[in-house]
């Protein structure tokens, strides 16, 4: 059998399926399918340049809106990158305002928008929402394959209502220093959260997964990390975030995995990737598959118990570092 490549672009076949993001690294044996569609380039009879949009940014009750103004087309790029911004700083959701948009949107530009649902799969327990009072663009986001993951509304008021309404995941926080014991540090946290939350099965895989995160980030970059892990519906999100661009010498932010940690994460998780921060760091992210699996009776098998008990002794054993420090420890 082949042995797994140190390149993340070599995980991916020649043809990758169209909804792969070039920002995500899914598992290599899962992927899902929709046609592609590029916002087009301006006629040869039209103005070399269009005025360059601006996405506007504020907060109504904790959700992230988006709003913009003119065509759609010359905007959709950026909105989706104010998008990833956004939700690298994990807000209870984010709705793009389409109020003040013109008529007459390209139906390439919709399409385009569409696929930010992508994002909403890929990284699940925040959602995303697009208010726009004209049906047909309307229309055309729930008809696409990326488009269901999106809460479509007419007016930004019902948007917001419907995103506030979306189950909150339940949230663990941790803040690390950029110090060797952060792996450690970080295994224990996430070992305890998952206990807590009587999510036993996957303790081994999210351990390893987060480690090798934190690992890359402690590394590449030298500030302070900031550690967050989700559970909602069934997926498991672990995100590591900091606070600044890459160490002079290092390599430019990115997904830096390589080797045995992009082996790691990569068949242990369903999806993983990068997302930049508004500060000019980065949110490493992985989800992993978590269901919480109980018995009819209410108790856990006994293999279940064992397990538990082992995963507690380990940790128990093992001196707790003093690089990490808790910050958040709470539920949302």
């Amino acid at each position: 059998m082949a042995q797994p490549s140190s390149r993340p672009h070599d995980l991916f076949p020649h043809q990758l399926r169209p909804d792969s993001d070039h920002q995500v690294l899914p598992f290599p044996t899962r992927f899902a399918t929709y046609v592609t569609a590029d916002v087009p380039a301006p006629s040869a009879g039209g103005p070399a340049t269009r005025p360059r949009a601006q996405v506007r940014t504020r907060v109504i009750r904790q959700v992230v809106v988006l709003g913009t103004a003119g065509r759609l087309s010359d905007v959709v790029v950026d909105l989706d990158r104010a998008m990833q911004l956004a939700l690298a700083d994990e807000p209870p959701g984010v709705v793009c305002d389409l109020s003040a948009v013109r008529e007459g949107v390209e139906r390439a530009a919709v399409e385009v928008l569409a696929t930010a649902g992508r994002h909403v799969r890929d990284w699940p327990g925040i959602p995303v929402g697009v208010a726009c009072p004209d049906p047909q663009v309307r229309e055309a986001l729930r008809a696409h394959p990326l488009g269901r993951y999106l809460i479509v509304s007419e007016s930004l008021f019902s948007a917001i209502s419907a995103v506030l309404a979306t189950p909150a995941p339940t949230v663990a926080r941790l803040r690390l220093a950029p110090h060797p014991t952060a792996p450690r540090a970080s295994r224990n946290f996430v070992t305890r959260a998952l206990l807590d939350w009587r999510l036993n099965r996957v303790v081994p895989f999210a351990s390893l997964v987060v480690s090798e995160l934190v690992a890359s980030s402690s590394i590449n970059v030298g500030t302070e990390i900031d550690l967050s892990v989700a559970w909602n519906l069934g997926a498991l999100r672990l995100t590591v975030r900091d606070r600044g661009p890459a160490l002079p010498d290092q390599l430019p932010p990115g997904c830096d995995l390589h080797g045995r940690g992009l082996t790691v994460v990569a068949g242990l998780t369903r999806a993983f990737g990068m997302m930049p921060t508004a500060n000019g760091g980065r949110v490493v992210w992985a989800v992993l598959d978590a269901p919480r699996r109980l018995q009819p009776s209410g108790r856990p098998r006994p293999a279940d118990e064992r397990a538990e008990a082992t995963i507690r002794n380990t940790e128990r054993a093992l001196p707790r570092p003093h690089s990490g420090q808790i910050i958040d420890g709470g539920l949302r």
